[in-house]
């Protein structure tokens, strides 16, 4: 199974027309507010971090980057082609690689698995833009990803997050800049329901180790300069027994 082609095509429409840079799109927010934040809950539960690295829904590469800098093998993947141009103009050194990758296709799991061997993998705010139909195969596919040493960090908005989403949307004067091509493009988020991520991956067969919150930044600020943070949980998961 894979992503349909509304999902996909939305995807390549948004990163085409998607400002060059770090911090132009509105959840790009810089590594320190945020993957620097979650490797601290993420890096107890490795039992191997000299695993490869993937960050799955790399975008632009941001957080991709910055795990280049701290693990010897990161692979930035994604769907869009044109979020991995981004990525790569981004990285003119190739500190990392980029891969693109359907993560709800189970065969490109397994040949992806099949040249990295087991990985580590995180994965920021994917599993709740997804179509619903598309989520389990996805963990289903992040459970390949890991084999038998990885661990997999998710960080998802919680269901108050959408309450959030909705008043900016609604605002008479109009959502937020940033805001605005994500919602022009269909990618208004799912807010999938705060117990489906560990109910995926349990259905996955893996080991929910870790769970949290965490406010989730953006790069969106109100008109007072309050930067919009999004409220979010997050859950470090690996195979069998843990």
């Amino acid at each position: 199974m894979s992503v349909t082609s509304r999902y996909r095509d939305a995807w390549e429409s948004f990163w085409n027309e998607a400002p060059e840079g770090q911090g132009a799109v509105f959840w790009d927010a810089e590594p320190m507010l945020t993957s620097g934040r979650h490797l601290a809950h993420f890096e107890p539960h490795l039992v191997d971090p000299a695993l490869p690295l993937i960050d799955l829904g790399c975008g632009n590469g941001t957080q991709t980057r910055f795990f280049a800098d701290r693990f010897p093998h990161v692979v930035g993947a994604d769907l869009s082609a044109a979020a991995l141009d981004h990525a790569r103009r981004l990285d003119p050194a190739g500190r990392a690689a980029y891969r693109q990758l359907d993560a709800a296709d189970k065969a490109e799991a397994q040949t992806l698995h099949a040249e990295l061997g087991d990985a580590n993998v995180y994965v920021r705010g994917v599993l709740h833009q997804c179509e619903p139909d598309d989520r389990q195969p996805l963990t289903d596919a992040l459970a390949v990803l890991l084999g038998a040493r990885g661990r997999a960090f998710l960080v998802e908005p919680a269901q108050a997050a959408r309450t959030v989403l909705a008043a900016l949307a609604q605002d008479p004067e109009g959502p937020p800049a940033k805001l605005a091509p994500v919602l022009r493009h269909g990618l208004t988020p799912g807010a999938a329901p705060d117990e489906a991520v560990p109910q995926h991956l349990r259905a996955a067969g893996l080991t929910v180790l870790a769970t949290g919150e965490l406010p989730l930044y953006t790069t969106a600020y109100t008109p007072d300069g309050t930067r919009i943070e999004l409220p979010s949980t997050w859950v470090v998961a690996g195979p069998g027994g843990g």
